[in-house]
């Protein structure tokens, strides 16, 4: 893998990554800073952030396949190499089928992507792709530098790894909610875990894993929504960060939940980097 993301990075939706967070997020020493909630084909942020920042790389976690063609993502790659070359991961995946009309045969979908951006002339070890079955995690070992799981668990990472075998990079992201009250904290996870509870791909993904109908009912079970959003304290969520490094991921993007998180990100840093 050409692109050096360290162990530990910053997961936001793209819509609130300024560059002025990116250079307060690269002070704090992160990894990565990723750009979620399906960023724009054209990559400006990408490029804005780029263009803000002097070393940390930025990663997209991910651009969708069914709204953004791999020709134009992969010019936009291009350009962004060409001015900051080494500093950009290209996470893609197909989204929710919830939420796209055209939706079908996934995983064909996302071979025939890949085939794109390999014409387009984009590296495969500049890519990740989404993935939480075994078919999308083996896809992501053989066609890219490997996998960006969402909503998941260190029991799934495990998993995955197995699934990917020592080589390619696993990077789950991963929520947390630095408060030591549980019930306002919880109650702050279910608000976001309960979106994702009724796409088929993360239920399907978190009853293979061995939850319960009943866990995935009314916004989560208290047990389900402990094991996607850590809370508590900094160094308990911080324990809970390394457990998915422990379980075999090689980075972990971690979104805090909430609009102001860079006290959580300065405590979280100064526990993980030191």
């Amino acid at each position: 893998m050409r692109v050096e993301i360290g162990a530990f990075g910053v997961w936001r939706m793209a819509r609130a990554v300024t560059p002025e967070l990116a250079e307060q997020v690269e002070a704090l020493g992160f990894g990565a800073i990723w750009l979620g909630g399906s960023p724009a084909g054209d990559l400006t942020l990408v490029e804005v952030l780029l263009d803000a920042t002097d070393r940390i790389p930025i990663a997209t976690g991910i651009v969708n396949m069914w709204r953004d063609e791999s020709a134009t993502v992969g010019e936009s790659y291009r350009r962004i190499e060409a001015k900051h070359p080494g500093r950009f991961l290209l996470g893609v995946g197909i989204g929710h089928r919830e939420a796209i009309e055209l939706y079908q045969r996934p995983l064909e979908k996302m071979v025939d992507y890949l085939d794109g951006l390999d014409e387009a002339g984009v590296p495969r070890e500049d890519v990740v792709l989404a993935a939480l079955g075994p078919k999308a995690l083996a896809l992501a070992a053989v066609r890219t530098a490997g996998a960006h799981p969402y909503l998941t668990t260190p029991r799934h990472t495990g998993y995955a790894r197995g699934v990917m075998g020592a080589g390619p990079l696993l990077a789950p992201e991963h929520k947390v909610v630095l408060d030591t009250d549980p019930g306002r904290a919880r109650s702050e996870g279910r608000t976001v875990v309960s979106r994702y509870l009724d796409r088929v791909n993360y239920r399907n993904n978190l009853l293979r894993e061995g939850w319960s109908e009943t866990d995935l009912a009314d916004g989560g079970s208290d047990r389900l929504v402990d094991a996607l959003v850590l809370h508590g304290s900094v160094e308990s969520v911080a324990a809970g960060l390394v457990a998915h490094r422990e379980a075999g991921a090689d980075h972990v993007g971690i979104q805090v939940l909430g609009d102001e998180p860079l006290e959580a990100y300065r405590e979280l840093a100064e526990a993980l980097l030191g």
